[in-house]
């Protein structure tokens, strides 16, 4: 086995039986956070979002976007808490999926329109065809990387007090296996749209020796 092929399986290893709460022996939905480490230097892409769903109970006029640039906000947040927390990784975002994609030449799925919030089911262990081949296909372009980072439904709705909650649906991908290696639901409470789904981003990447 060669160096690298070493590398990707202690990363998965690693991954799979992070923070307390392993994948496969998870019941139900756990905040927790991503073992950046196992990932080290590696690319991962950041699939875009293509699920926000604003809850009746959220006060209108919150959120004065359409749903186009509701997604495109919702990326840019997630992108930008992976690249100034967990700088470690070569993170690869959606917009970067997006030029691939096109330069693609119709061979390549369109990273916006793979299906892939149907990963928000937590009894999901593997990533099913065709968005396990569509990744797959697009990562060996992008540079040959092997893990995908998947937001697959982000929620906004009030608590008990009527403050703004966010829960994104998030997991990490082996797109060569199908693998799913580490999922999470992140929650955010109190403040703006962008100050709870921020806090629910730093649940995925806690800095260390500080609260998220």
């Amino acid at each position: 086995m060669s160096i690298r092929s070493n590398v990707f399986a202690a990363a998965i290893g690693a991954l799979a039986v992070a923070g307390p709460h392993p994948l496969l022996a998870q019941k139900k939905p756990v905040t927790q956070p991503l073992v950046t480490a196992a990932v080290a230097g590696q690319g991962v892409a950041i699939v875009p979002f293509s699920m926000v769903v604003i809850e009746p109970s959220v006060p209108a006029g919150t959120f004065k976007l359409d749903r186009a640039a509701l997604l495109r906000w919702s990326d840019s947040i997630l992108v930008d808490g992976a690249t100034n927390r967990a700088p470690e990784a070569k993170w690869i975002p959606p917009q970067e999926l997006r030029r691939i994609a096109r330069r693609g030449a119709g061979l390549l799925a369109d990273p916006d329109q793979m299906g892939q919030s149907i990963m928000r089911s937590w009894g999901l262990t593997t990533v099913p065809d065709p968005l396990r081949s569509n990744l797959r296909r697009l990562l060996a372009v992008a540079g040959g990387w092997r893990f995908a980072l998947i937001p697959a439904s982000l929620v906004f709705s009030t608590d008990s007090t009527g403050a703004l909650a966010a829960d994104m649906a998030i997991l990490l991908a082996d797109v060569r296996s199908g693998r799913v290696v580490w999922r999470s639901v992140a929650k955010g409470r109190e403040g703006t749209p962008e100050q709870v789904l921020g806090k629910a981003v730093a649940t995925v990447f806690p800095v260390e020796g500080t609260q998220p």
